[in-house]
């Protein structure tokens, strides 16, 4: 067996969908959130992540990390995924823990895995490219380094963490080069200047490692995580009950003793070694109602118009209002979205600020809305 094959059959991704997407409502809810949606074509966002890895990665070799709400949704998405390999965390406690979680139960099965991280309510225009970078970090991460994928900004987000590369780096050919700094989101400011300097690259949240550099990197700078995620394949393996009812009871004894902190703060920022891949894949992380305007064809008027619409003196406008005809006169930069129970106006660019909604209607205990 050659090398190349040798390394696709312990290649593994950890897909992460158990996000809430609170920037999507009133689309977006507790028991379908945007990564369960689909906003173009025929499937989810998560549905394309899977499919997209499908040349490298086989479903026999993904695992999907979500909640229990959503659990059996993702299931039916995905029935090609083994469901044992469908882990439904009964408490949040952002990525570092259920990344760990993954390492500890799929390095129990194969102590050579390698691990793609893959969040999944992202989209990737270049398919091609993206997989090419994937073979790249995969060939690196087999070899002990921990990968990080950095993507090419095309404006000065102030949403998104950076990676600092130490020189400018080319795009062509592909490699991967050390990673100077780490960079949390930055002001408008300092995103500009980021920028401007053509050293700073988007965090596309997209990692790799093996099973072992990873779950050995939490031992060393998470361990009382570590220790309570490493019990969970010991318990499993002394019960001889390996099936997914036991797992979430096993879970839900032991996970909600795990720390509350990102692999990003865990591991990343404290790493040495840490390697990044400069490139560009077509990624958007579709983080807002804005990014999926973006996304979608827009008209001469600039508008996506997702419902039949009247408009005059009208531009920059995202319409989905399923059902009825919408009508308006000098509306300009607008997001319009309509449910049976809600309805969402805001201007494009405070597309963002759709999370504080939910917050309130939270604080308001309109579960009926969320």
């Amino acid at each position: 067996m050659s090398p190349r094959q040798s390394l696709a059959s312990h290649l593994y991704a950890v897909v992460l969908a158990g996000g809430r997407g609170t920037r999507f409502w009133p689309r977006s809810r507790r028991q379908r959130p945007k990564q369960l949606m689909n906003f173009w074509g025929q499937i989810s966002l998560l549905q394309q992540t899977v499919e997209r890895l499908r040349p490298l990665i086989l479903p026999a070799n993904v695992w999907v990390l979500t909640n229990e709400s959503l659990a059996e949704e993702v299931a039916r998405q995905l029935p090609e995924v083994p469901r044992g390999q469908i882990i439904a965390e009964p408490v949040q406690r952002n990525t570092a823990p259920c990344i760990g979680l993954a390492a500890e139960l799929i390095g129990e099965r194969d102590p050579e895995a390698v691990l793609g991280v893959f969040p999944s309510d992202q989209t990737i225009r270049k398919p091609v490219a993206f997989r090419k970078v994937v073979k790249l970090a995969a060939q690196h991460a087999a070899k002990g380094a921990i990968v990080v994928l950095g993507i090419t900004p095309r404006w000065p987000e102030t949403g998104y963490g950076y990676i600092e590369f130490a020189h400018v780096p080319n795009l062509h050919p592909l490699r991967a080069l050390p990673v100077k700094q780490f960079h949390e989101k930055p002001s408008l400011a300092v995103a500009k200047r980021y920028v401007g300097s053509n050293r700073f690259f988007w965090n596309s949240g997209m990692f790799f490692w093996k099973a072992s550099t990873i779950r050995e990197a939490l031992r060393h700078y998470l361990p009382q995580t570590a220790a309570v995620l490493q019990s969970i394949p010991k318990e499993l393996a002394a019960s001889g009950r390996a099936v997914p009812v036991h797992i979430q009871r096993l879970l839900k004894k032991l996970y909600p003793a795990c720390e509350n902190i990102s692999v990003d703060y865990a591991v990343l920022e404290k790493a040495s070694g840490v390697v990044g891949i400069p490139c560009d894949i077509g990624w958007n992380d579709v983080g807002s109602w804005k990014a999926v305007y973006d996304l979608l064809p827009q008209d001469h008027q600039k508008n996506v118009l997702r419902t039949e619409s009247l408009l005059m003196d009208s531009s920059g406008l995202l319409v989905d209002v399923p059902g009825k005809l919408v009508a308006g006169i000098g509306l300009k930069d607008l997001v319009i979205v309509e449910t049976g129970k809600a309805l969402l106006i805001v201007p494009r660019d405070r597309a963002q600020e759709v999370s504080q909604l939910v917050k309130q209607l939270e604080k308001n205990r309109r579960n009926d809305l969320l």
